[in-house]
């Protein structure tokens, strides 16, 4: 299978090169203008909750004597109300975005840091780096408590853009490196 995922991407490159630089572009585009990509990405969260929602809702009807049925059919709602309410107001909805980001880089920064005094011992010189990863999600939710109200406009576009234009890069990286090699060779 490693083989063909080799020769896929090798001949295929010039597509992941593509989308990686339209990737880096948009990432490049949220970070110049924060607020409009916050605004961009809560639309279209709106949209997925809301097309999540309604084809979960036909499908749990049409499976309306499966096992959990009423807790399906409560997950559909759920997503459409999420989708209806971040379509309605798309800034409450970047702000409310944006207290969920906070909230998820608090509990995740200090996950990973218990995570890593866990595993120092059996992660000789790696567990630093889950370390540094919880201390970077703790000052990421700081920066944007610190600064609130102001920040609740611009974080999560801002942050959106900086997630793209890395993705974007690694894509850009990845596609380079499957051109270089043939297609019986191994991607290092």
């Amino acid at each position: 299978m490693s083989a063909d995922v080799t020769k896929s991407m090798h001949e295929y490159w010039g597509l992941f090169l593509a989308e990686g630089i339209v990737v880096s572009i948009l990432g490049l585009a949220a970070i110049i203008v924060p607020p409009i990509a916050g605004l961009f990405a809560t639309v279209v969260f709106g949209w997925l909750f809301l097309i999540s929602g309604i084809v979960g809702l036909v499908a749990t009807l049409g499976a309306s004597k499966a096992p959990g049925f009423e807790w399906s059919l409560l997950s559909a709602s759920v997503a459409i109300i999420a989708g209806a309410l971040l379509l309605w107001n798309p800034l409450q909805g970047l702000v409310t975005l944006t207290y969920v980001l906070t909230a998820f880089f608090i509990v995740d920064g200090i996950f990973v840091i218990v995570l890593a005094i866990a595993h120092r011992r059996e992660l000789t010189g790696k567990w630093e780096w889950m370390m540094v990863n919880g201390v970077i999600d703790l000052m990421l939710a700081g920066i944007i408590i610190f600064g609130f109200p102001g920040t609740l406009v611009w974080a999560f576009g801002l942050l959106v853009g900086i997630d793209m234009l890395f993705g974007g890069a690694s894509l850009i990286a990845m596609a380079l490196e499957a051109r270089k090699a043939g297609p019986h060779d191994g991607l290092s």
